[in-house]
């Protein structure tokens, strides 16, 4: 049972990651990005996840350190994005993410999209970096099951974490029960489907027969399918309402109800059809 904000997963190379975090996603650089982080910090987040494709690693890392927080204490996840895919693009793609974040080291670096045929080769700069201890963790992001069977077959490391697109419609349950079977982490971004699903019937039941919010009924249900969770957004009041799920448990045969709701479903790429 996952009971704090502070309770962690345990990737399968030891380390530890917030089940919980924050998603900047279309936060804007600036004091945009910088306040959603702060509050964030405040409410006791300790997981930010960030990309190259955000353009906003630099107020992601400027937000940590303003708000005065040991480095150590903060999980900072970034991703290498489409076009700097391959190996040494890779390398350099790190380093350009590692100077904006003004960090010395990220927590868990990401294959932001599979795409056609370069990931191998970006993989094999991601094993390098975490090797020579650039990064504590490396995974990857909106990897279908042939992906993974395809990088797993012809690399050292398997990837310690997959975030894909996960909410109560768009579910992907063979692709989460490959992932435990290899002891790959699921993470899920769009976890509250872009707002399009709180108005659901099912959805708002439960919201009142637990005395939540349609989005802290979701944001329960992905940590008990044991789905990291980074839910989106910059508005201080949801920031903090987001957080609070801890003092209640969804009970199974309404865990049930929800899974029930997939209808295979994206508000997202579809991996197999972005292909670079």
């Amino acid at each position: 049972m996952i009971r704090s904000i502070h309770d962690c997963a345990g990737l399968y190379n030891g380390v530890k990651m917030p089940w919980f975090g924050l998603g900047v996603y279309k936060a804007k650089e600036g004091e945009e990005v910088k306040s959603a982080v702060k509050t964030a910090l405040d409410v006791g987040y300790r997981s930010i996840d960030t990309a190259a494709f955000y353009e906003n690693e630099k107020g992601v890392g400027q937000a940590i350190r303003e708000y005065g927080i040991p480095r150590e204490e903060v999980f900072i996840t970034t991703k290498v994005w489409n076009s700097d895919q391959g190996y040494e693009s890779t390398l350099q793609a790190f380093e350009k993410s590692r100077k904006e974040l003004a960090v010395d080291y990220i927590d868990l670096y990401l294959i932001h999209w599979p795409g056609k045929d370069k990931y191998n080769d970006t993989w094999k700069a991601l094993e390098k970096l975490y090797r020579e201890g650039h990064v504590r963790a490396i995974g990857v992001s909106n990897f279908q099951i042939h992906h993974l069977e395809d990088l797993i077959s012809k690399n050292e490391l398997v990837p310690m974490v997959n975030q894909i697109e996960y909410h109560p419609r768009l579910t992907q349950k063979e692709l989460h029960e490959y992932c435990s079977d290899h002891n790959i982490m699921l993470e899920a971004w769009s976890p509250l489907m872009r707002g399009q699903i709180l108005d659901n019937e099912v959805i708002v039941s439960l919201a009142k027969k637990y005395n939540k919010t349609p989005a802290q009924i979701i944001l329960r249900w992905d940590l008990q399918k044991g789905v990291i969770t980074i839910p989106k957004s910059v508005s201080e009041h949801r920031i903090r309402e987001n957080a609070h799920i801890y003092d209640f448990a969804i009970a199974m045969e309404d865990m049930a109800k929800i899974d029930s709701l997939n209808k295979n479903e994206r508000v997202g790429p579809d991996p197999d059809s972005l292909v670079f």
